[in-house]
C-alpha cells in the first residue's frame, strides 16, 4: 500500500491538531480537559484536503487513489478532485505555481462551505 506512510503522517497530524489532554493533579477523579482549543472540522478538511491535492499535484499523478485510505470521506473527495481538476488547468494556462494557491484558496473556500452548518449527517463518510 503505498499510501500508509502518508496516511500515517496525516493521521499524527490531526490528532495533533485536535489537542492534548492535561489533567490537574489536584482534580482527581474527573475527566480531563483539553489544553488548547481544538480544530474545527472545516480546518481539519482544508488541511487534509489541500495536503493530499499538493502530493498528487506535485508528484504528476494522473490516478487519485482510495478515498478512505487517504482518510477521507466521499464528500473531501470530490472536493479534492475537483480542486485538482482545476489546479490542472490553472497550472496550463498560468504556472504550477498559480496552480498550488488554487489549492490552497479552493480547500480553505471548499471546506468551509461545506462544514458551514456543522457538517454533513449522514455519517463520517460521506
Amino acid at each position: 500500500m503505498r499510501h500508509r506512510i502518508p496516511l500515517c503522517a496525516l493521521a499524527l497530524a490531526a490528532v495533533a491538531a485536535a489537542g492534548c489532554t492535561d489533567s490537574d493533579p489536584g482534580d482527581r477523579g474527573t475527566a480531563p480537559r483539553p489544553s488548547s482549543p481544538t480544530t474545527s472540522p472545516a480546518d481539519l478538511c482544508a488541511h487534509v484536503v489541500d495536503t493530499w491535492a499538493r502530493q498528487i499535484y506535485d508528484s504528476g499523478d494522473r490516478g487519485y487513489g482510495d478515498y478512505q485510505s487517504m482518510g477521507l470521506s466521499n464528500g473531501q473527495y470530490q472536493i479534492l478532485r475537483d480542486i485538482l481538476d482545476a489546479a490542472r488547468i490553472e497550472r496550463r494556462r498560468e504556472t504550477d505555481a498559480a496552480g498550488r494557491k488554487l489549492i490552497d484558496r479552493q480547500a480553505r473556500e471548499r471546506c468551509a462551505d461545506r462544514y458551514r452548518d456543522g457538517g454533513p449527517s449522514g455519517g463520517p463518510w460521506v
